[in-house]
Formats: structure tokens, sequence, C-alpha cells
């Protein structure tokens, strides 16, 4: 398939920012594992979990106290991170929908300007049948070069993985290990290369289900979980100690697997410039508020980390509040790239660059970020919601009534629901007011339909 006309006159005429033309260009290494709560790092706050790499990227880097995902869920959230544009204009709005061709990621951006772009782990970005997980080389791979990767697999103990061939790859054992070789194979081809290069190393651990890593079984004691204030007994699946303590144990695996690829990165000598992102897609509840899964507004589904570092370009321990999202990942990166999207683009990103806010502390970030889900939560708990996340505050609604508002300053845990309350009915006044400008500026609607892109 031909990669549509308007693309090719799109990318062809990308503009530099403010980096000076005899500067190398920073390489990318965007790591995302899939649904890794916020604040479970030890650098948030949590001394139960360890995750030694990740705590040393964040005090090395600048961490984001504060980051959301738009839309918790898998397909919607991947969408935005590689497009800077809301899920629901990309007709990404639900999972296991595709990506659509003419959509321009930022990988076909820094491939234009010259990167080695690799992609490794899950993708979930391809539509249809998850299986066998096979994506043909071409534009349904949204400018990946060096392609390791399946669709979408949580079998960690018989994963698989597909390159140029519609054969699938076996792995052995326990997928994090293969996936970090994968990435390892990557960085060793990028430091022969004289370009700058983007690897997006998306690790499908530690989703449930929570089984603990070989070597790992007995790292946690369920008995010995401390469970968060908002815990509640009675969600129906997720949501016990001994899941979580599976969970806490993918979560040692992976710092570890983490820490051998930016031992990589230090030993090929490109740690200096080099970008690393550390992030997730959605979180879990994990039994808080007694419920399970995603798509919810609460911070055990939307707030995921948010560490960026680049030792020649970011100072170390930078710390921020600001409300930054999925959708602005894309534009940030380009922005700390020094690449600037051209006027002609087809279709605008939606997100803000954080770039001088992570380099010189500039003070204009946007107020909030908009949250959302389009379907129906799992097992039909709630209908679809919008919502805002700013520094104090948390709003989210149905389309035909208010459904929370939490002030996250004096109630971090949401415990207390102030949405009925009259002593705050200009705010959540406001907040409808700001989401309802929302949704006509960027195409949003309540209507469920997602049969084609909304334009």
């Amino acid at each position: 398939m031909m990669v549509p006309m308007r693309r090719r006159t799109f990318l062809s005429s990308l503009g530099a920012a403010a980096v000076p033309a005899d500067t190398k260009p920073p390489n990318i290494l965007f790591i995302m594992p899939d649904q890794w709560r916020g604040a479970d790092l030890g650098s948030m706050g949590n001394q139960q979990v360890r995750t030694r790499n990740l705590d040393r990227l964040a005090l090395d880097g600048f961490q984001f106290r504060n980051m959301t995902a738009n839309s918790p869920v898998c397909t919607p959230a991947r969408s935005m991170l590689l497009t800077g544009r809301y899920c629901y204009a990309t007709g990404t709005a639900v999972n296991d929908v595709p990506l659509p061709d003419e959509e321009v990621s930022i990988a076909e951006i820094l491939k234009e300007r010259g990167y080695f772009t690799g992609f490794v782990g899950k993708w979930h970005l391809h539509g249809g049948n998850r299986e066998p997980g096979f994506v043909p080389p071409g534009p349904r791979r949204q400018g990946f070069e060096f392609w390791a990767a399946n669709i979408c697999s949580h079998d960690y103990f018989r994963m698989h993985y597909f390159r140029d061939h519609p054969k699938p790859i076996s792995m052995p054992g326990y997928d994090a290990f293969s996936w970090t070789d994968l990435a390892l194979e990557f960085l060793e081809k990028a430091g022969e290369r004289l370009q700058p290069f983007c690897l997006y190393l998306q690790y499908p651990t530690p989703h449930d289900p929570y089984l603990p890593p070989p070597g790992y079984e007995t790292m946690y004691a369920p008995e010995r979980i401390e469970l968060r204030k908002n815990w509640q007994e009675g969600a129906k699946r997720g949501g016990t100690a001994k899941d979580i303590a599976g969970y806490y144990a993918a979560i040692a695996c992976l710092d570890e697997q983490i820490g051998r690829v930016l031992q990589k990165l230090s030993d090929l000598g490109m740690s200096a410039n080099t970008i690393v992102v550390f992030t997730s897609d959605h979180v879990n509840m994990l039994g808080s508020h007694r419920t399970f899964n995603k798509r919810k507004p609460w911070e055990e589904s939307v707030l995921v980390p948010g560490i960026f570092r680049w030792p020649a370009g970011i100072k170390a321990t930078g710390v921020s509040d600001a409300p930054i999202s999925h959708v602005d990942v894309a534009p940030t990166l380009l922005g700390l790239c020094g690449v600037r999207p051209p006027a002609n683009m087809p279709r605008n990103m939606h997100g803000f660059d954080y770039s001088a806010h992570i380099r010189r502390g500039s003070k204009r970030t946007p107020d909030f970020a908009y949250l959302m889900s389009h379907g129906r939560t799992e097992l039909n708990e709630f209908e679809p919601w919008r919502g805002l996340r700013t520094r104090r505050w948390k709003y989210a609604r149905f389309q035909d009534k208010p459904w929370m508002l939490h002030d996250l300053a004096a109630d971090p845990f949401e415990v207390n629901n102030l949405a009925g309350d009259k002593r705050f009915a200009k705010l959540t006044d406001r907040f409808d007011r700001e989401i309802e400008r929302l949704m006509t500026r960027t195409g949003d609607r309540w209507d469920e339909l997602f049969d084609a892109p909304y334009r």
C-alpha cells in the first residue's frame, strides 16, 4: 500500500524549531509498561515497591507528579501518545480499532528527519482480531522501521512476537526478559549508525493476570501488603492483596529489565544525548473504591508515571505538578528534539508542547488535562463520561449529570465526593462549560458512534 499523498506532502515540509543547526539531534527512548500506576514508584512515595532504577531515572531527570491518561484504556492511550491527537479525532476511542493510515505519528515525523526508528513490544493499534498479532511492513507500522512486536497478548509465559513475516516467533520463559533483549538488539544496531534513533519499548506487563515472574514469587507476601486508603473489599475481580503482590513483583522485575536497557545506553556512550521517557498507557483500580480494571476517572485509573531524562538538555531533580497528559507527549518530544510540525500538517496536534517547561521552567502550561471514556466501563459499571483534572481538582460528569468532584489537595484518595455540594456549584458549572467548549472545539460528542473517525 502506498503512503497517502497528503502524508508524503506533509512530511516533506517539516520545519525545525530553536535548536542550533550544529547541535546533534537527541535520541529518544520511550519506555511504556502496560498498566503501571503513577503512584507506584519509590520516587512518588510508595515505599513498598522496588524501583531502584526508575527512582534514579527520576532523580537524574524531570518528574511530572500529575501526569494523566486522557482516556485510560489501551488503544485510545497508545494512539494519543503517537499522534498528539485526542482519540475520538482519530477514530480510536475504544479498544481494538485501527489507527488510520492517514494519521501522522511521531515516528513518521522523526523518520523523515533522518531518525532510525524502532518498535518493540505491544502495539494494539492494528484493529480487528488481536491474534495472531502480525502487523505487516508498510503504513500500518506508522513509521517504525525496526519491528519486534505483537498486537496484544498477556500470556507472559507463552508469548510470541513478529518481525517482517507472519510466522510467530516464540519467546522462552517470561516475556519481559525477551522484550528487553530485543530492545538491546535495536540499541546495538543504532550504535552502528550515524543517525539519531527513536525506540518505543512497550512492555505488556505489569498488566493482569498478576502472575509473579520467575525468581520474584516470594518477593511480596500478600498478608504484608499495605492497601491504599480507598481500597474496599468486594471488587468483582483483580483487587485482592494477592493480586497486588503479583503486580508489585512484576514491577520489580520490570525495573531491573529497564535497568538493563539504561545500562546498555551507558555502555554505548549514548546516555547523555538520549531523551528517556517513562510512562504508562493507563492504570488499574485494583480494588480501590471497590472496583477494578480501568476506564474510570479516579487516580488509580488515570494517574500514570511521567519521567523525562536527558542529561544533555534537562537539569536533574526537576519536579512539576503541571497537568500534563498523554496527548501532550508527542508535541513535547518534538519540541525537545527541535522539530516543529509545519503549518500544512493535515491534522493538527491537540496536545501542548511542554519542552520549555521541562528545559527552562516556563510557567506557561495548560490549566487542566481533558479526561474521557467513550464506552461503558467494565461489566457496564458506569456510563461514558468526560472530565477535567487540574493541579488541585478532579471533575467528571456523565452526559446528563455531574458524577464526581474531588479536591485532590485535601482529599488525595478521592473519598469525599463534592459534586452535589452547593458550595461548589459555581466550580462545577465552570468545569461543565470548559468540557462543552473542549468538545465543540475538538469534535468530541456524546453519541457512541465509532464506525468512522470523527472529523
